[in-house]
């Protein structure tokens, strides 16, 4: 991974598995630790996962439910009533398919699970669904046996300082704030640029894939991504499940992010029938040599 963001974007796996729970394992969950934390699905004990891995539930802003299934979403009732009892007061947001505003909003209205907070849900519909000051989350539809979609987070293009050509204009140390500050700056009896000095370059790209099956539109929004976090349910023996189930396997994620041409591919939502995942990480190697398997505490600096 590249360390230039180290500080900027920490993905914390928080569940990996498929919809059942087992003792090693929780379902599909990631955290985004960005200043604020931003989750990606939102599993039973989401809360104690988080605690458990050193993530703050108390800076949880905005979550992103890919479906409807209860693996996706049961912990945020939890959470909410977690936040309840610490005194929350920040609003929370919560995003994911056509259907999801009506059914957490009506859950959330009862008394027993009535936040204290305010707690905005929307329909994510196909497009940007949250503009932050340096990175968007767009939504796109994937497939799945339930109304669906994926999530890619870009950051903004960065403007960078070429420091051969600063130098080559006069600019040394402090000058560097001052041109940054106020986008020009005299250098001897010349008006030196922030234009000339510098460059843009691209931001990190991450796309979480949700439960799905293999499909173009995913291979399209991960083109060239730092890290694709792709459902990986079965090995390719048991392909016709994974067809049945509305799931990937291993191999077809591994497809989708070498036709993509992404750097990392993190393979979750792991069937607990295969108690060494390591099959899992085998198959998608032998088309995709940069693949990872997901477990509870993997920590992801992208």
């Amino acid at each position: 991974m590249n360390e230039r963001f180290i500080e900027m974007f920490k993905f914390v796996v928080l569940g990996s598995a498929a919809a059942l729970p087992s003792k090693k394992h929780l379902p599909s969950c990631f955290a985004l630790k960005h200043g604020s934390v931003y989750l990606f699905e939102c599993c039973e004990g989401c809360q104690r996962q988080m605690m458990k891995y050193g993530v703050s539930y108390f800076k949880a802003k905005v979550i992103f439910i890919s479906h409807l299934h209860a693996d996706a979403f049961l912990g945020v009732f939890g959470l909410v009533q977690t936040l309840n009892l610490m005194g929350r007061t920040e609003e929370l947001r919560v995003f994911g398919p056509k259907g999801t505003k009506k059914f957490l909003e009506s859950a959330l209205a009862l008394n027993e699970l009535k936040p204290f907070f305010k707690v905005i849900v929307k329909d994510a519909n196909a497009g940007i669904v949250l503009e932050e000051d340096d990175f968007t989350v767009k939504a796109f539809p994937v497939k799945h046996n339930a109304p669906a979609v994926g999530y890619a987070l870009e950051e903004n293009e960065k403007t960078r300082f070429d420091e051969k050509k600063a130098k080559a204009k006069g600019i040394r140390g402090k000058m560097f704030t001052e041109i940054s500050e106020k986008g020009r700056i005299r250098v001897g009896n010349k008006t030196v640029g922030l234009e000339e000095v510098t460059y843009k370059e691209k931001g990190v790209k991450v796309v979480f894939s949700g439960d799905t099956r293999q499909t173009e539109r995913i291979e399209k929004e991960s083109a060239g991504a730092d890290l694709l976090i792709h459902d990986a349910c079965f090995v390719e023996e048991h392909r016709k499940l994974a067809e049945e189930k509305f799931h990937s396997t291993a191999a077809e994620a591994a497809e989708t992010a070498k036709k993509a041409k992404v750097k990392w591919l993190l393979l979750t939502h792991a069937s607990n029938r295969y108690d060494d995942r390591s099959i899992l990480l085998k198959e998608a190697k032998k088309t995709f040599e940069n693949s990872l398997i997901a477990e509870e505490g993997l920590e992801l600096e992208v």
